[in-house]
C-alpha cells in the first residue's frame, strides 16, 4: 500500500475543519439528538422517498448567502449536507419563479400580480401529487386563512403558488394552510408527501435582513430534522431562493437528506426546473411538467 505524506500543519487544519463541520452538523440536527452524526450522510437512499419538503427564501444571490457572516446557519448546513454551486433562478420577479418551480413554465407571467390577474389553468406539482393519491401541503407563514388569494400584512400571495392554480382550488382551501400547522403535523408524524414552506416577508429575507432569515431557519430546521419523518430516513429537504440579483440570477440551494454525503457540492447547471423534476422523481411521478422534461436531475450528485 502507498501512503502520501501530509505536513503536520495540513493535518491540523484538516482536523479543525472536520471538527467545525461536525459541530455545525450536530447543531443542525437540533438539541433533540435526532442524529448524533449530523443530519446527512447516514446511509443509502431509500427505494422510495416518502416526503419532499421545500423551503423558499427571497431575493438574495448566492454570494450574499454562502460564506456570509450574516448566514452562518445556512452556510453550516450546506457544509454538513449538500450545496448546488451553479443553481440559477429562471426569471424576475418572484412569481414567475414560483410558477416555474411548481408547474414547469412561467406561462407568460412577468409580474407579481395576484391570482385574480393570473389564473393558471395548468397542471402543477400539487395536482400531480394529488392525482397520484398522495397529500400535499403549502405552509404559509402569516397567512390569515387557508388559501388566501390576497396579500395582507407580512403574507404575500405572490409567494404562494398553490393559490394561482385554478384546477386545485378545492384542495387549496384544505391544504394551503397557515404555517403554524407545520409544527403540529411534525409532532403527529403527519407530514404529507410534498410540503411547500414559505416564511413571511420578514423571515424569508424579502423585507428584512439575511440574518433574520438565517435565524428563522436556525429556529425551525431542528424541528424538521428531529421529526420522525426525517429520522426515518425517507425525507428530503431543499432550501432555495426564488431569485437572485442581476442577470446571472444565481441563488444558493442547499440539499438536506440522510443519504447526502456531508460536504457534497455540485457545479452542474441546475435551476428551478431541475428542482421540479427531481421532486417528481423522488415521489415516483414519471410525467415531467413543462421544462422539467429537459432539466438536469439533482438525484445523482446529491445521492438521493
Amino acid at each position: 500500500m502507498h501512503y502520501s505524506k501530509i505536513a503536520p500543519k495540513a493535518v491540523t487544519v484538516r482536523v479543525l475543519l472536520v471538527a467545525a463541520v461536525a459541530v455545525v452538523a450536530l447543531a443542525a440536527a437540533g438539541s433533540s439528538g435526532a442524529s448524533r452524526i449530523g443530519p446527512c450522510g447516514r446511509g443509502a437512499p431509500p427505494t422510495r422517498w416518502k416526503h419532499v419538503l421545500w423551503i423558499w427564501m427571497e431575493n438574495e444571490s448566492y454570494q450574499s448567502i454562502i460564506g456570509s457572516p450574516s448566514a452562518p446557519y445556512i452556510t453550516g448546513l450546506a457544509d454538513a449536507c449538500g450545496l448546488a454551486t451553479n443553481y440559477h433562478a429562471v426569471s424576475h420577479p418572484s412569481l414567475p419563479n414560483y410558477l416555474a418551480a411548481t408547474s414547469g413554465d412561467v406561462w407568460g407571467v412577468a409580474d407579481d400580480a395576484p391570482p385574480s390577474a393570473h389564473p393558471i389553468a395548468h397542471a402543477s406539482i400539487f395536482s400531480q401529487v394529488a392525482a397520484a393519491g398522495m397529500r400535499w401541503r403549502s405552509y404559509e407563514e402569516s397567512m390569515p386563512v387557508n388559501c388566501d388569494l390576497s396579500s395582507s400584512g407580512e403574507y404575500a400571495v405572490k409567494h404562494n403558488p398553490a393559490a394561482y392554480y385554478t384546477g386545485i382550488r378545492a384542495d387549496c382551501r384544505k391544504w394551503d394552510v397557515p404555517f403554524t400547522d407545520l409544527a403540529r403535523e411534525l409532532r403527529r408524524n403527519a407530514l404529507p408527501s410534498f410540503s411547500f414552506v414559505t416564511p413571511n416577508l420578514c423571515d424569508d429575507m424579502h423585507d428584512c435582513s439575511v440574518a433574520s432569515g438565517d435565524t428563522w431557519l436556525r429556529h425551525w430546521m431542528p424541528a424538521i430534522l428531529g421529526s420522525r419523518a426525517y429520522r426515518s430516513g425517507s425525507a428530503v429537504i431543499v432550501i432555495t431562493f426564488d431569485e437572485g440579483t442581476g442577470s446571472t440570477n444565481q441563488v444558493a440551494t442547499v440539499v438536506v437528506a440522510p443519504s447526502t454525503i456531508p460536504g457534497t457540492t455540485s457545479s452542474l447547471p441546475f435551476d428551478h426546473y431541475s428542482l421540479l423534476k427531481t421532486t417528481e422523481q423522488l415521489l415516483g411521478i414519471h410525467t415531467y411538467l413543462g421544462h422539467a422534461r429537459r432539466a438536469l436531475t439533482m438525484r445523482g450528485p446529491f445521492h438521493l
